[in-house]
Formats: C-alpha cells, sequence, structure tokens
C-alpha cells in the first residue's frame, strides 16, 4: 500500500476516468503531454573543453599545469591573459576541476585529468559547486565586492578539498578594490586558490601580477582552427568545404569562440545534407572571394584601374563591404611581403592554396619596397574609408591612386637614378681665416686642387647668377641661405680671380663658404674665393625682390586706367604685378646696384613694361571711354 502522498512520476501511464462526469456527459480523454525537445546549445558551449587535451593551441600552459601537478607544485594564484575566446575561463574551470577531484571511487587527489564523474566534477561542471566561485569583475568592481572575497576565505570549504575564486576581467576592479586584495592574495590560507582571467594585462596593477603564476594564452594559429572545426563538422553531421573552414579560421582571428559562433552560424544557412561552399561562407561574412582578392591587387600592380573598379563593382553587387576588401589586399601584401622576405615560407603547410600558387608568383614578381609603399597606402586608405561618408567612393579613390602609382619607381629607386645621373661632386675643402679691410675674413678655396673646366660650363656674371646657379645644382638648403640669408659685399667673376665677398647672417650656418665653394667649382671648373667679411653689403635677395615688388606695386597704383578700375570697383586691390623682364628673385636684369638709382617703371607704362587692355572704341564689350560702364556693382 503507497502512503498518504505519492511523488508524481511522469513515465506512469495517467488513470482512465471511470463513470460520467459531473453533468452526466462523458469527460473527454486529454492526451499525455508531449516531452519537450532539449534546449539546443550552441558549438561554443556543447564542446567546450572539459580537460587538458581537448585545448588547441596551447601547448606550453598545458605542460607546465601537467608538470605542476605531477610534481606537486600548484601555485595559490594564477593569472591567464589572452584575447577573447583563447580559453581563459575555460582553462580556470579545468583547473578548479583538477584541483577538487577525487576519482570515480571517492579517494583521489589532485590531478591535470579530472575524471569528470565524481561529485565535484559534475558540480563544477554544472557551475553549482559552493567551493567554486565566479566573479565577472566587469560588473563587481569595487572594494565591497572584493571583501566578500577576503571574507570568504577565512571558512574552510564545504565539500571540495579547496576553495576556488575565479574573477573575470580582472583588469576592471578599482585600484582600492586592488589593494584590498593584495594581502590576501600574498599569504593565502592553504584551502584557497585564486585563477584571474584578463584581456588587458597591462591594466592590472605589477603588484598583483608579481604575486600570480602568469599565464600568456596564445591566439590559435588558422591550420589548428581549421581541423579542430573540421572534426566538430564530423561530428555534428555537416559537411563542408575545406576553404570555408580556412575562411571561417581566418575570420575568427584565433579565437575559437568567435569561430564556433561563425560555424554555428553557417551550419544553419544550409539545409540537411547540402555542403557549405567557400562562397556561403564568404557572403555571410561580407568577405570578397579571394580569387577576386588576388585579381584585384593583379590589376591594381598593373596600373589598371578600369579592370579594378569592375572588380570591385562586382564584388559590392554581390553585398561585399569595400572596406572590408581593402583590408584584405593589406593581408595579401603582408602575406607576399613574408614570402619575399622569407622565401622557406612558400613550402609552409598552413599556406592556402592560392597563396601557395599565385602568392609565390606575385611575390616573385614585386620588390619589397614596391610592397612596402602599397602597405602604407592601403594602411592610411582603411583609416580614410572609415571616416569617409560613402565607404565605396572612398575605397575606389585608394585603388585609382594605388593603380596610379603601380608604374612609378619607389622613393629609393628615384633617388639612385638621380644619384647616377648626376655627375661627381668634387670635395669640401676647409676654410682658411684672415684679417684685414672690412672685419674678419674667413676664405674657403672651391677645391683643394685645379680641376678641368666642364664643357658648357656658365660664366657668371653677377651674384644672382650664382644664387640661380645653386638652385639649378639641386641645394635647396644652400640656395635659401644665399637669398635670404647673406649681404653681398663683392664680387668678382672668374675671369677676374672668381671671389665672392659676403656678410652672413647670424643664422646662417657655419660652413655656407666651404659648400658655396665646393659648388661653384664643380658647376664652372674654376677656384672661387669665397669670403665672409663683416661689411654691411647690399640687402639680401630677397629684400631686393620685396622692394621691387613694392615698386612695381606702387607704379601699377598709379596708372590712370588703374585707378578707374579700383573707382568703379570698390573694394578692389592689386593681387600682384607681373614683369616680364624680372628674373626669379622679382629683379631686372640691370644689376641691383643700379635699381636705387634708376626708376623701375616711367611715369607711362609702356607695352613692355606693363600689359593692360585698352579701352578705346573698338573694344568688344563696345563701351565708351566711361570705365564705369563696365561693370555696375548691385545696390
Amino acid at each position: 500500500m503507497s502512503g498518504l502522498f505519492q511523488e508524481d512520476d511522469d513515465t506512469l501511464p495517467a488513470p482512465e476516468p471511470e463513470g460520467a462526469g459531473l453533468f452526466g456527459d462523458a469527460l473527454p480523454s486529454v492526451p499525455a503531454p508531449a516531452l519537450a525537445a532539449p534546449a539546443y546549445r550552441v558549438l561554443a558551449r556543447k564542446y567546450r573543453p572539459t580537460v587538458f587535451d581537448d585545448m588547441i593551441g596551447q601547448e606550453a600552459m598545458v605542460r607546465t599545469l601537467r608538470n605542476a601537478f605531477a610534481l606537486g607544485r600548484v601555485a595559490h594564484a594564477f593569472m591567464l591573459t589572452g584575447v577573447r575566446g583563447v580559453g581563459k575561463t575555460t582553462t580556470a574551470r579545468i583547473i578548479a576541476r583538477a584541483l577538487n577531484c577525487i576519482g570515480p571511487d571517492g579517494q583521489g587527489g589532485p590531478t591535470a585529468d579530472p575524471c569528470g564523474v565524481c561529485a565535484n566534477c559534475t558540480a563544477i561542471l554544472a557551475d553549482r559547486h559552493p567551493d567554486v566561485v565566479e566573479m565577472d569583475a566587469a560588473s563587481r568592481t569595487g572594494v565591497e565586492d572584493v571583501r566578500e572575497i577576503i571574507e570568504a576565505t577565512r571558512f574552510r570549504p564545504m565539500q571540495a578539498r579547496a576553495k576556488v575564486f575565479v574573477i573575470d576581467e580582472v583588469h576592471m576592479l578599482s585600484r582600492n578594490a586592488f589593494n584590498a586584495l593584495l594581502k590576501t592574495l600574498e599569504e593565502p590560507p592553504p584551502h584557497v586558490k585564486f585563477i584571474f582571467a584578463t584581456t588587458e594585462i597591462r591594466k592590472v596593477p605589477v603588484t598583483v601580477l608579481s604575486r600570480c603564476q602568469r599565464f600568456d594564452l596564445r591566439r590559435i594559429p588558422v591550420a589548428s582552427l581549421a581541423a579542430y572545426f573540421g572534426t566538430l563538422c564530423v561530428r555534428e553531421a555537416a559537411a563542408i568545404e575545406a576553404e570555408a573552414l580556412s575562411l571561417i579560421a581566418r575570420a575568427a582571428d584565433g579565437s575559437a569562440r568567435d569561430g564556433l559562433s561563425l560555424l554555428d552560424q553557417a551550419i544553419a544557412q544550409t539545409e540537411t545534407g547540402q555542403t557549405i561552399t567557400a562562397a556561403q561562407v564568404s557572403d555571410m561574412l561580407g568577405l570578397a572571394d579571394r580569387a577576386a582578392v588576388f585579381d584585384l591587387f593583379e590589376a591594381v600592380m598593373a596600373g589598371k584601374p578600369a579592370a579594378a573598379l569592375e572588380i570591385t563593382d562586382r564584388a559590392h553587387g554581390r553585398g561585399a563591404d569595400l572596406g572590408v576588401m581593402l583590408q584584405d589586399l593589406l593581408d595579401l601584401v603582408h602575406t607576399l611581403t613574408r614570402l619575399r622576405a622569407v622565401p622557406a615560407l612558400r613550402t609552409s603547410s598552413d599556406l592556402p592554396e592560392a597563396e601557395r600558387t599565385r602568392g609565390v608568383a606575385l611575390a616573385e614578381a614585386l620588390s619589397i619596397p614596391v610592397l612596402g609603399r602599397a602597405w602604407q597606402m592601403l594602411l592610411k586608405g582603411i583609416a580614410e574609408v572609415e571616416t569617409a561618408p560613402d565607404r565605396k567612393a572612398a575605397a575606389e579613390m585608394v585603388l585609382i591612386r594605388l593603380c596610379h602609382v603601380a608604374d612609378l619607381p619607389p622613393p629609393g629607386e628615384l633617388v639612385r637614378r638621380l644619384t647616377e645621373a648626376g655627375e661627381p661632386r668634387a670635395p669640401v675643402a676647409s676654410g682658411s681665416g684672415g684679417g684685414g679691410g672690412g672685419g674678419v675674413r674667413a676664405v674657403a678655396n672651391g677645391a683643394a686642387a685645379q680641376m678641368a673646366a666642364p664643357a658648357g660650363a656658365p660664366r657668371l656674371s653677377s651674384f644672382r647668377e650664382v644664387a640661380a646657379l645653386v638652385a639649378e645644382q639641386r641645394q635647396p638648403m644652400l640656395h635659401a641661405q644665399l637669398v635670404h640669408s647673406v649681404h653681398l659685399v663683392r664680387f668678382a667673376p672668374a675671369a677676374e680671380g672668381g671671389v665672392i665677398e659676403l656678410r652672413p647672417q647670424p643664422d646662417a650656418p657655419r660652413d655656407l663658404a666651404a659648400r658655396l665653394g665646393a659648388v661653384l667649382q664643380e658647376a664652372t671648373g674654376a677656384r672661387w674665393t669665397i669670403a665672409l667679411s663683416a661689411a654691411p653689403g647690399e640687402p639680401t635677395l630677397a629684400e631686393q625682390g620685396v622692394a621691387a615688388d613694392t615698386a612695381r606695386r606702387s607704379t601699377a597704383a598709379a596708372h590712370p586706367l588703374v585707378l578707374a578700375i579700383m573707382a568703379a570697383f570698390p573694394g578692389a586691390r592689386i593681387e600682384a604685378v607681373h614683369d616680364g623682364h624680372a628674373d626669379a628673385y622679382g629683379l631686372l636684369a640691370e644689376p641691383a646696384s643700379l635699381l636705387a638709382e634708376a626708376p623701375l617703371l616711367a611715369d607711362a607704362p609702356t607695352a613692355e613694361a606693363l600689359e593692360f587692355a585698352s579701352l578705346d572704341a573698338d573694344a568688344p564689350y563696345g563701351l565708351d571711354d566711361d570705365p564705369s560702364d563696365i561693370w555696375e556693382p548691385p545696390s
């Protein structure tokens, strides 16, 4: 006879109703409720490693922990760091089980291979063990939260061998919280273990790091991830192409959890029995086809913008993000540079088939400087795409720039060609000092020995011609110093001994005389004496140019036609006055010493001095002599 209260048993059939219902009619038969289908578990949770042997890509850490358990040298605190999804929390839970496993017979001790069936293992796996506490420091960052942990460490474990405190994202704790934890972390009770996990190891105080045994979990290699995902697809009875697995593994960026989430999504895209193709995964990820990336790079390096834009238009039509496509190009440039720099990588099994065939050919055809220039331009272009209002237009502009420079030599090659095209420069001679005359003098000879004059050597008759020659010799710094920083005291051409006497300004370099003498010696073949003097000398070439421009403006402003135009157009101003007879320094062909004596322009400018349009009866506008008829400003 059963007791007064009998527990429900879902396995027993419901009793059949007897007799009529309350109102005389037969009772309806109620079907037994259907058993609910088990909730779907995502692959990242379903295949989370439960023992060290299941972990991939972390061989160094697993080896160290195994040896620590075998030797009985398990630390009291661990710091696990690495990017998201590489197994930090998983490792913490495995360590917690390894510390508390008692074996199937209940007599076991700490082991690197927890049984997974004892009470402690099953409770920790189910996340309901009272002695294994997990805390998310991202949401509990204060001192009070840490004090709860410190208070809990004073009590012995209720069921397990050791109390384990797992603190995720530990770098989020406040400074005061870290300080409160230090003493307990340094000298914890023998039955307490701490396991910290963080993605930002640099934000963890050094005082905390020094009290922990640190493990840096590495990004999982693409080949390891692809092989692991392929094994899981077999267990899930899902057919998938090898190239599709490689795409998912590359998109995971070293994170097993990210890759499993993408694999879950790829499996859900296809019906049962169908094969997951690389094209489907590429569309899912918003990536361009790998072959299209190679085609685009080849078109860009060949300087064919039309072909490059046609490829991007097709990719954009399929839904690919052109910003991501530029990132694919950047990744390809990096791969090609590695293949070029380290030829042994060309036989590596980690490379996909496309990189082993087309990639090797491209690496042999392109030099390191060309690849480096493409890297820099793509790197800058990707940043432009991220901030541009139209990503497609910005990406196309980047590709057009790449096509434009494809047939240009890199800067280093350009410098080499220019150097080889020029003549060898004469050595710079040291200067000698002397005194007398206008003050302190320093003389620098153009060369130590007489050289033959080059064919067609220029004959310099003024200091302005000397400055112009320095500019032609590609000496921009020396040219700027001759224009702005020296005053000519005396000039004698080469036929009269070749003497240039200068008064340098304080900002002029000390080696100016030696450098100028060497340039003149090389260009003319004659020895020049460059003397530095304290005499006042002439204004600098820049000052003479400013004075000449001021004079031209004054003369132009006094012209009757200009006066009439200024009156007709209030607010107008003279922007510039150009003289066809002036040289690069704004000076006329006459010697500079005559500029102050002779007026720059006559009172009535001629057609050679200033070119103004005449306002006669035959003007194309059909106007009279009144210049105000040219244009009437709105009131």
